[in-house]
């Protein structure tokens, strides 16, 4: 089992930047692929983009395409949701997951026992 522990949340206004975090522990993160996800308050908690094993393919939901970039360091187990030009739309908690199966991290289907906690990203405009 891998615990997960993000980071790196907190209030920026509209076109600024943060840098989220998710360390892993328990086990390496190498053999995993990894998502971000996040809800937004009423609202169901959805994918925003991932990541496969290597870094050699991602993925990104159409909302934050070229804005975000997800990124992962196996040598340090933890993965990585850079957010440029955010936007009060991005007002959300933001969980990372992970799973043996890029294709489950995608769609959302991660067991129960690999989400972090989330951590808050306040967006003001």
């Amino acid at each position: 089992q891998v615990q997960l522990v993000e980071s790196g949340g907190g209030m920026v206004q509209a076109g600024g930047s943060l840098r989220l975090s998710c360390a892993a522990s328990g086990r390496t993160l190498s053999t995993y692929a990894m998502g971000w996800f996040r809800q937004a308050p009423g609202k169901e908690r959805v994918f925003v983009a991932g990541i496969n094993w290597s870094g050699g393919r991602t993925d990104y939901v159409d909302s934050v395409k070229g804005r975000f970039t997800i990124s992962r360091d196996n040598a340090k187990n933890t993965v990585y949701l850079q957010m440029n030009n955010l936007k009060p739309e991005d007002t959300a908690a933001y969980y990372c997951a992970a799973d043996p199966m890029y294709s489950m991290v995608v769609r959302g289907r991660v067991g129960s026992d690999y989400w972090g906690q989330g951590t808050q990203v306040t967006v003001s405009s």
